[in-house]
């Protein structure tokens, strides 16, 4: 009897010690990650946006020496940037609707990730923020201190100069509102998945932070090149290939995402009308209704421009057909 509750004694501290050997393991290499430094190209733009030479030109044939090309500068950069947020980038969803601070993911497995507040008011984290430090996490998920960010930046990396400038314009024209939004909390699950990279931060997955930045998005006209540009967000979910499948980071209750590709389980067979539908109104050819995270995203769509959705679906369906990845 002795020698069999040696046996399992030794065991039970066998187990104990590789537990906490993986236990170490783990939290270590995630404190390497969120404590690693990037280092990023530094970018300067004008906030707000500048007038195009052509624009200048016929504000100063119809307007005469009297033009304030500034203001009308500052008056199309806003209405651009609130186009942008609200049609396009979605940012209420992580930084909340008034832009005081969201929930991102509260899952005590996961984690507590909040959207910080990007108001002016007290406890907002850009009031000091300068062109280059907004590209860095927008574009590249990079705080200013160099660590990296938990912002979703693999979405963003076909936004131009110009279109960052809008948001920055529109958002700073938004009212203050102090509130103070807590650091990132990782739970054991997020901390794991973090840690074995299935939880990839989003500096990670960028890769190369010295790449240059269009200056503006393609003409509307060009409607491939414009939607392609415009299917960029949708790369986060989807895939850089569109060919959908385990979203990185996901909540639990969100199923895979969509093959966005002309093939036999993606969107082959469909016609623009379905597709404006599924965008629109949040229904699938079946009459079925588009599951998370693709139903936060109706809202956005209902508010963009026909032309857009249609370069959106030029591009899409110009895309080679793959099968979904599983």
């Amino acid at each position: 009897m002795n020698s069999i509750l040696k046996i399992v004694a030794a065991l039970a501290i066998f187990v104990l010690v590789v537990l906490a050997g993986g236990f170490i393991w783990v939290k270590s290499t995630v404190d390497a990650k969120l404590a690693g430094r990037i280092e990023v190209h530094a970018v300067a733009f004008a906030v707000p946006y500048p007038l195009s030479q052509a624009e200048r030109d016929e504000l100063l044939r119809t307007q005469g020496a009297e033009a304030d090309l500034d203001a009308r500068a500052g008056q199309r950069a806003l209405a651009r940037g609130r186009h942008l947020v609200e049609a396009r980038y979605a940012c209420v969803e992580c930084h909340g609707k008034d832009f005081s601070g969201g929930v991102m993911v509260d899952d005590p497995a996961i984690g507590r990730i909040l959207g910080p507040n990007i108001t002016s008011g007290k406890g907002g984290v850009v009031s000091e923020y300068t062109a280059s430090d907004w590209d860095h996490i927008v574009r590249h998920g990079v705080r200013r201190d160099g660590h990296p960010a938990t912002m979703p930046a693999v979405d963003f990396q076909l936004m131009s100069d110009q279109e960052l400038a809008d948001i920055i314009t529109y958002i700073g024209s938004v009212p203050p509102v102090d509130n103070e939004v807590p650091p990132v909390t990782l739970g054991p699950l997020g901390t794991f998945l973090m840690a074995v990279g299935q939880f990839p931060l989003a500096a990670e997955m960028i890769g190369d932070h010295h790449r240059t930045h269009p200056t503006h998005p393609p003409a509307s006209d060009d409607t491939l090149a414009f939607g392609r540009h415009l299917a960029g967000i949708c790369s986060g979910c989807h895939h850089a290939d569109f060919r959908g499948g385990p979203i990185p980071a996901a909540p639990p209750e969100w199923p895979p995402s969509a093959n966005l590709t002309p093939h036999a389980d993606g969107l082959q067979g469909w016609t623009f009308e379905q597709f404006e539908t599924s965008m629109r109104e949040g229904l699938l050819p079946d009459g079925s209704e588009v599951r998370l995270p693709m139903s936060l995203i109706t809202p956005y769509a209902q508010r963009m421009t026909d032309t857009e959705v249609r370069a959106l679906w030029a591009y899409l369906s110009s895309l080679e057909a793959a099968p979904g990845r599983e």
